[in-house]
């Protein structure tokens, strides 16, 4: 089996705006495509159409859902395999559940690729729900041996297929970065109360004691952009810090090779795409051991993990690394080795086997 002449329905987020599975429905999509395979995508975040329905709260669910579900059923009929990138909470009961039940509906085997860092906490109230979709679906497909265990927790067996990272987009600096600058540090998530972003700053803070003259970019966009301003302001270190906004794909790769290292300071995650392209760039990264994170990297070899919600050891962390060079070139050069793990020539055949196993089970 090959994916050539394959039509897959795939179903999930696109940027607009961009985030990790929004880049990876789109990335997959142009990847099976190069494949030769056919792909129609249904979008779970389509634009409101008529545009003002966004302003109706409460009901302009109802405005995206329902030309969603006639998306649904029609792509099916077009379609051999569904692939459903899924989430937690209302995007699984609103967008995953109804296109695995059309799906089954029309006959056709579905893998479901759940992607949600918050999936412990949603299956402990919501697993007989997620369940009945699961007998439903041929295959329950997750990026991170975190969230195979959390699923084996709720009689879910699933099978891991990573994500993918672009290793030609994201890559070193050519040439590298000059030694001895002021650090440019970076945090690569969206201004969410989830990522902890507020413990990056009070790290920063604290590292300025050391670099003055270091600085700051928290790339990305969101709820808590305005009360981390102020936090920098508070902090005193908002003439150091930069908040540039969602940016696309390119200049998130420039913005990597730009940087000395990343912060991530996630309170709950999975496998954040961030830390994959951080490595792929040739960024060391001090992270916290939030969710599936212990999963992708190694403490000291790959990155460094430090607890959630601790301002003074992520400081201390990012200072043991930029003042340690080579403990920075070993976890440079182990986070190039690692992230090799994540290219599509070795994930491709991963995903292929998925399909084909769903595809088998639909003919049994």
């Amino acid at each position: 089996m090959s994916f050539s002449a394959l039509r897959v329905l795939l179903v999930g987020p696109l940027p607009p705006p961009a985030g990790g599975m929004a880049n990876q429905t789109r990335q997959l999509a142009e990847l099976l495509r190069g494949e030769g395979a056919s792909v129609e995508l249904v979008r779970t975040n389509a634009p409101y159409r008529p545009a003002w329905a966004a302003q109706l709260k409460g009901l302009r669910a109802v405005f995206r859902l329902l030309p969603y579900l006639a998306q649904l059923w029609r792509g099916a009929g077009r379609a051999d395999v569904v692939h459903v990138m899924a989430n937690s909470g209302w995007s699984w009961h609103l967008f995953a559940a109804p296109a695995v039940w059309i799906a089954s509906l029309r006959g056709l085997p579905v893998v479901v690729n759940y992607r949600g860092g918050e999936a412990g906490s949603f299956l402990a109230r919501a697993a007989g729900a997620v369940r009945a979709s699961m007998r439903r679906a041929a295959v329950l497909a997750v990026p991170s041996g975190f969230l195979q265990q959390v699923f084996s927790g709720y009689g879910m067996p699933a099978r891991i297929v990573p994500n993918i990272i672009d290793l030609d987009r994201f890559h070193p600096a050519e040439p590298p970065r000059q030694a001895g600058r002021a650090p440019h540090l970076l945090v690569a998530r969206n201004l969410e109360a989830i990522y902890g972003n507020d413990t990056a700053l009070r790290a920063f803070a604290l590292l300025s004691q050391h670099y003055p003259a270091a600085t700051l970019t928290l790339a990305g966009a969101g709820p808590e952009a305005s009360a981390l301003a102020a936090l920098a302001r508070e902090l005193g270190v908002a003439d150091r810090v930069r908040f540039p906004g969602r940016l696309d794909r390119e200049q998130m790769a420039a913005l990597y090779r730009d940087a000395d290292l990343m912060l991530n300071a996630s309170r709950v995650d999975n496998m954040p795409n961030a830390i994959l392209e951080a490595l792929a760039s040739g960024l060391p990264v001090v992270t916290t051991d939030a969710g599936g994170i212990p999963f992708m990297v190694e403490h000291r070899r790959t990155a460094m993990l430090v607890p959630v919600d601790d301002a003074a050891a992520l400081a201390a962390a990012t200072r043991e690394v930029l003042d340690d060079a080579p403990l920075r070139t070993a976890l440079v050069s182990h986070g190039l080795a690692e992230v090799q793990r994540y290219r599509w020539h070795s994930v491709r055949s991963e995903l292929l086997a998925a399909y084909q196993t769903a595809l088998q089970a639909q003919e049994r």
